[in-house]
């Protein structure tokens, strides 16, 4: 599905709350009106949780989000315009495991209604122009394959050549190793495109999500200018378990944590999900100035 047909879709769906009934009356609950909190256990109203954009209002949990939603709460509205929506994966190993690659991309596709785990487009922040690119866990765990690392290439290339700053939002469980060294390659494809980008002195600002891992936290995702996080978010290059039983040390409690990265000087911000896109346009005026707002960058 285009990321277009989503909104489409977005703008017709309704919650409707459940209206009081006298004590015996049957009550008919349509399935997803209510949702439980991971952190909590307390019962959400659907339609609560998408006003608050999917941020539990009892504990402040900060539920998961696919890329459409993402993009609909941090661009101006109607500013985002895809990019490279042809470039989709393929089995350049014809791999087979418990399942075969082919028939995982095309559960996932069928899941996330995505053909891969990113989204790219140029869009607009309060005002600033950008090259935007928003990871979507779904999909196969946004694992980075080749199409993956072909697309974060060409919109850095695309944001390079036209002077503009460059956003991601990025939530991935590694390299995607179905596609083998297809996949490895991908760290230095996507390293090298924001070295260049850098070297033209164009901002870049990593928004890293629960959970950011592997081969992705080893290259782009940790070489922006500014490395914002969200609350609870998870960020690391292996499970901890791994690294325990690798040094045989028991490591601090929650070091993987946002927060334990912040303390850490790993990061530069941890920003609640509701003050994201202010923040973010923040920054785009230190990094890229303001004349960015009107089209070029400073």
């Amino acid at each position: 599905m285009p990321i277009s047909d989503w909104f489409s879709a977005r703008e017709n769906r309704r919650y409707t709350e459940v209206s009081q009934r006298p004590e015996g009356a049957e009550t008919e609950v349509p399935d997803g009106v209510w949702v439980k909190c991971e952190n909590c256990k307390k019962i959400i109203y659907e339609g609560e949780l998408t006003e608050s954009l999917r941020v539990c209002p009892s504990c402040d949990f900060h539920f998961d989000l696919t890329a459409p939603q993402r993009v609909e709460i941090l661009v101006d509205e109607g500013s985002f315009a895809e990019t490279d929506a042809d470039v989709v994966p393929c089995d350049p190993l014809d791999f087979v495991a418990v399942k075969a690659y082919e028939e995982q991309l095309a559960s996932a596709a069928e899941k996330s209604e995505l053909p891969e785990a990113i989204v790219t487009g140029t869009a607009r922040i309060d005002g600033h122009p950008v090259v935007l690119g928003v990871m979507d866990f779904r999909f196969i765990g946004a694992s980075m394959g080749s199409a993956v690392g072909e697309k974060i290439t060409r919109a850095f290339e695309l944001a390079t050549g036209e002077r503009l700053p460059v956003v991601l939002v990025i939530a991935s469980g590694g390299a995607r190793m179905q596609e083998g060294m297809f996949s490895l390659m991908q760290m230095a494809k996507t390293s090298a495109a924001a070295g260049r980008h850098a070297d033209a002195g164009l901002p870049y600002i990593a928004v890293l999500t629960n959970p950011t891992y592997g081969g992705v936290t080893a290259s782009f995702a940790v070489l922006g200018d500014v490395l914002l996080a969200e609350p609870g978010a998870l960020i690391g290059f292996t499970g901890g378990r791994v690294i325990e039983q690798t040094i045989r040390q028991k490591l601090p409690k929650g070091f993987q944590t946002a927060e334990f990265m912040l303390e850490h000087g790993m990061i530069d911000e941890v920003v609640p999900r509701a003050e994201l896109k202010e923040r973010i346009a923040l920054f785009l005026d230190y990094l890229a100035g303001r004349d960015a707002a009107t089209g070029g960058a400073a």
